[in-house]
């Protein structure tokens, strides 16, 4: 068994495109939910989102690419090359040794809206003939695979809102039974479509105002979008190259909950924590921060907060646990990669991230969620929590580099 560590990042979200920008984004608990603007918002009750605002594709792409390339594509190539040059590592030499597996939810949103509005709403009798391309779910991995030449196994994972952190798991499972030298891995999301957020509202867990994770008064969840890419290796091969180590992934756990297709369970998000633990060899009190799925909708935060009660016992009552969601918004398949690149600069700076827009306290919520300001703190050890619509969880564990 091979020891797993992260050699590159690149990140593009909400909170910025740098790991600089997006550490002085959650030091400061600067929230980047507000007005959506990418797209005309008449005849929407939802008009509030987390977007990547200011992304210009003409900068990363030529014409003819771009016509291949829905926006949830386009920013998991730029945060994948960006994971790469942080890395220094050439994946062309590698030949089959490396891989790229990410998580997706939906896929090309945008492509797909696009295509239906030409149909139904022009009577077009054509769409573009490159619909099909750009809206498939395994696109953007598509796409990442040639842009890097990579020629191992490749492949999307979709789990909703758990995707990228069971892509990330698998890759991690990968490298450490010694089938991969290195592989490309996180998430990517795009869904500010006029249909896909008439979808949200229909299910009637979307906040009118803000997103308020653990607060009592809390109204819902808050769509982002974003992609967060990593670069994964074993240990050894890190070393032999000289690379500079972000940190090191320890255990991964995931689970089902076999019981309803949208609301959460307890036991099912326990049962995933449990097994991270034990995949990683961890007690739970050397746990010294969780970054939460913390959805801000009544449900969710009511019960993960019971199922970290469950798990972590005493030690719950002086564990951190936030969620960067009441900043970067809900991204959904891409949720996880983003959240483990906000945990991992928190680790590297030396600081516990804020859960914002926090009211008051919830009795069902009563854990340390680190309210409306960050904290310095040494972080050693932290999960990061994902859990799906549909019953998906998947829990990372990730430590500092170098540990002690």
């Amino acid at each position: 068994m091979h020891r797993v560590v992260i050699s590159g990042m690149g990140i593009v979200s909400p909170l910025g495109d740098t790991a600089a920008d997006v550490s002085a984004a959650l030091r400061a608990g600067r929230s980047a939910i507000g007005p959506i603007t990418n797209i005309a918002t008449d005849g929407l009750i939802v008009r509030i989102g987390a977007e990547v605002r200011g992304f210009d594709p003409g900068r990363h792409f030529a014409d003819k690419q771009l016509a291949l390339l829905d926006r949830s594509a386009q920013l998991a190539l730029v945060a994948a090359r960006s994971a790469a040059g942080d890395s220094g590592l050439a994946f062309r030499a590698l030949g089959a040794r490396a891989g790229v597996i990410i998580g997706s939810g939906v896929g090309g949103m945008a492509t797909l809206d696009e295509s239906y509005h030409r149909i139904y709403a022009e009577g077009s009798r054509r769409t573009h003939p490159f619909t099909i391309p750009k809206l498939m779910i395994s696109a953007a991995m598509s796409h990442i695979t040639i842009d890097q030449g990579v020629i191992g196994p490749s492949f999307t994972v979709a789990t909703a809102c758990a995707s990228a952190n069971h892509a990330m798991g698998i890759a991690f499972s990968m490298l450490r039974s010694g089938v991969l030298d290195a592989v490309i891995t996180g998430g990517t999301e795009s869904v500010f479509t006029f249909g896909t957020i008439r979808g949200w509202e229909a299910l009637r867990v979307m906040a009118a105002d803000t997103c308020r994770p653990f607060s009592r008064g809390r109204g819902g969840m808050v769509l982002g979008e974003g992609a967060a890419m990593f670069v994964l290796e074993t240990l050894e091969h890190a070393e032999r190259r000289g690379a500079a180590i972000l940190g090191e992934v320890i255990g991964f756990g995931m689970s089902s909950d076999a019981a309803d297709i949208v609301l959460p369970s307890a036991a099912g998000a326990e049962n995933a924590l449990r097994a991270c633990l034990a995949d990683a060899g961890l007690a739970p009190e050397e746990v010294s921060y969780i970054n939460a799925h913390g959805t801000g909708t009544a449900a969710n935060d009511a019960t993960e907060t019971r199922a970290i009660r469950a798990v972590f016992g005493a030690h719950a009552d002086r564990l951190p646990v936030s969620s960067t969601k009441s900043m970067h918004g809900h991204a959904l398949g891409a949720a996880g990669a983003i959240e483990l690149a906000a945990t991992l600069i928190a680790m590297r700076d030396g600081f516990i991230p804020p859960t914002m827009n926090y009211l008051e306290p919830d009795p069902d919520c009563d854990l340390d969620c680190v309210a409306n300001a960050a904290r310095p703190g040494r972080i050693d050890v932290a999960l990061s929590n994902s859990f799906a619509f549909g019953g998906h969880n998947a829990v990372l564990a990730v430590r500092r580099w170098p540990a002690g």
